[in-house]
């Protein structure tokens, strides 16, 4: 896995903190409260989440991935099954539904841990 000991931890070691939904900077403290909801610091660096403002990104890049992959999957496996529109388009809907809830929070998490390696203001 990462390294945690480095005192300057990488740009992938930062994104993958954040994608895990840990602290950016110390890897230790959690960063969400709830499933979207922002802990306004790390309870265990003390860095403060609030500028680190993700805003319309990480719904962009969810839909960006999600979609990509679903209409992937469609179009290699429409003409295997076998079943009648709706059932597919219940499929694929729910497919889409499930995928961008559950990634949604992770790429929420990453970033919000570029926009503190890159220092970016929000």
């Amino acid at each position: 896995m990462l390294n945690r000991s480095s005192a300057r931890p990488s740009a992938l070691e930062t994104f993958w903190r954040g994608f895990r939904r840990f602290c950016p900077r110390c890897g230790q403290g959690h960063m969400f409260a709830g499933y979207l909801s922002v802990r306004t610091a790390c309870e265990v660096c003390g860095l403060e989440f609030e500028p680190l403002r993700s805003d319309d990104v990480p719904p962009y890049f969810t839909l960006f991935i999600v979609g990509h992959l679903v209409v992937s999957l469609y179009l290699a496996f429409w003409r295997m099954l076998d079943m009648p529109a709706w059932a597919q388009a219940l499929i694929w809907c729910g497919l889409t539904l499930v995928l961008s809830l559950v990634l949604l929070p992770f790429i929420k998490g990453g970033v919000m841990a570029v926009i503190f390696l890159t220092k970016a203001k929000g």
